[in-house]
């Protein structure tokens, strides 16, 4: 498919030549590089409580960033509206911001070759609002049939299809149709004394309806999101101190992204704010730990045929039997540090400029069974589940609640246990770790990443990981 099919050319009318010539006012001031992002962006969002469909809104954003590199300078100017004249205005505001001498080579547009790592045949988007609603009644219906200790649901349901097309002075020209979807289900139950406890499970990726249907997720997340809260009714207080953690495959990944994952990115690195700065090829984690962040696995909530740079993303090895490779790239990074780009470029929307980010970042599987990594335990923790949690780039300090543990006793996972939290240092973490599983696990595709502002979609995953030294806060 040529450009003259994409939607820009088709809805708006846009030709390369109109695309040269916003690049070369951007570059009318100087600079290194220029690029022009344009976003369409159809939104559906659905939310159930109380069996009752309580809000449901549609909507439509439009919108150009435009970008101008010179140096460790950044212009960026962006417009919601993509008529010519304010295109051309929001170029000459980017270039006036880094206005500096010109090193620019400018080259004609090239509709790079295409990944396609998501070819969903019917969208969400495109389907009715009907099916949707069918979606989150059904996994209404499942959880309240469940138990009878649950006394509330609450189910929701968003999808979107984004359309991009990106442009570069170095003669990038790609455009790109994203789809996301995911359902989500909580449930409260409430224990004889009253008590109330919440469980919750979501999913989706970049799929289409079919994804939930096909394999009646409604009803499994909606199993999920009870057998959960239930557990959490009858856990006792965790026990606070220094003790073997044990964590499960999967979401607990989670914990990998934050303690690790963002000290690897580039843009900390470059400033040397990172606990990670200037260490490449250092041992900075167990022998038995090789981290990857792979954006171009297919469907992954995390996964992109390109970087919101135009860069076709790829499969990046940053840490390799403990030794660390290298980090997360876009095209700033790695201009000031003379290193190649990885397709890490990302940001939330039009309004917002790129930078380095992960996209679905995982640990690989290691040789141990996981039955043998919980016998190897005398007495510690075992935790399958997170919630929120804080990082410190600068130190690699990271504090994050477990929201679903056990205890392990002579080996054996025993009790469930809440309140547990994990309190420690992310270098300091993944030297302590003695086991790795071999049963490598991605999350169901519900992540979120925040950094300065901005929230992208993004995968983690991990096999089951025994961490030798960890502290543990909890209220027992």
């Amino acid at each position: 498919m040529g450009f003259s099919d994409s939607l820009y050319a088709r809805k708006f009318g846009l030709t390369p030549r109109d695309l040269e010539r916003y690049l070369a006012e951007a570059l009318s001031r100087g600079g290194d590089y220029a690029d022009l992002y344009f976003e369409y962006v159809e939104s559906t969002s659905l939310s159930l409580d109380e069996s009752i469909v309580k809000s449901a809104t549609q909507g439509v954003t439009l919108g150009v960033g435009i970008r101008v590199l010179s140096g460790e300078r950044t212009g960026y100017a962006y417009s919601g509206d993509l008529s010519p004249e304010r295109v051309l205005k929001a170029a000459r505001t980017a270039a006036c911001i880094a206005a500096g001498p010109s090193t620019v080579l400018k080259s004609g547009l090239d509709e790079s070759g295409r990944l396609d790592l998501y070819p969903v045949p019917v969208p969400a988007a495109d389907c009715s609002l009907a099916e949707r609603v069918a979606l989150i009644t059904r996994a209404d219906t499942a959880a309240r049939a469940a138990d009878s200790k649950v006394f509330q649901v609450m189910a929701s349901f968003a999808d979107s299809i984004k359309q991009i097309l990106i442009a570069t002075s170095d003669g990038r020209l790609v455009w790109d149709r994203q789809p996301m979807a995911r359902l989500n289900v909580t449930a409260l139950a409430r224990a004889a004394d009253g008590r109330v406890e919440h469980g919750y499970q979501g999913g989706g990726g970049r799929v289409g309806l079919d994804h939930f249907t096909s394999q009646n997720l409604p009803e499994k997340f909606a199993a999920e999101a009870v057998r959960q809260a239930l557990v959490q009714l009858d856990a006792e207080p965790a026990p606070a101190g220094e003790m073997t953690v044990v964590l499960g495959p999967g979401w607990p990944g989670i914990l990998l992204h934050e303690a690790v994952g963002h000290g690897l990115e580039a843009d900390f690195n470059r400033k040397n704010v990172s606990a990670f700065s200037g260490r490449i090829g250092q041992l900075v984690a167990s022998p038995l730990c090789t981290v990857i962040d792979d954006g171009a696995m297919a469907s992954r909530r995390g996964s992109l045929n390109v970087d919101d740079e135009g860069t076709p993303t790829q499969q990046n090895v940053l840490i390799e039997n403990g030794v660390l490779r290298g980090y997360l790239q876009d095209k700033l990074s790695s201009r000031l540090l003379g290193s190649a780009t990885t397709g890490n470029g990302r940001r939330e929307d039009y309004q917002n400029i790129p930078m380095p980010r992960m996209t679905n970042t995982y640990m690989m599987a290691g040789e141990s069974d996981p039955d043998e990594i919980v016998r190897s335990v005398p007495n510690g923790l075992y935790c399958t589940t997170f919630g929120g949690g804080q990082v410190d780039i600068t130190s690699g300090n990271f504090v994050f609640s477990a929201t679903e543990s056990y205890l392990i006793e002579n080996g054996k996972l025993t009790r469930p246990v809440r309140g547990a939290t994990l309190i420690g240092n992310g270098p300091e973490a993944m030297k302590f770790i003695s086991m790795v599983g071999n049963d490598l696990r991605l999350d169901e595709g519900v992540g979120i990443c925040g950094k300065e502002g901005q929230s992208v979609p993004v995968g983690v995953g991990i096999p089951t990981v025994k961490i030798d030294k960890i502290t543990v806060g909890g209220n027992a």
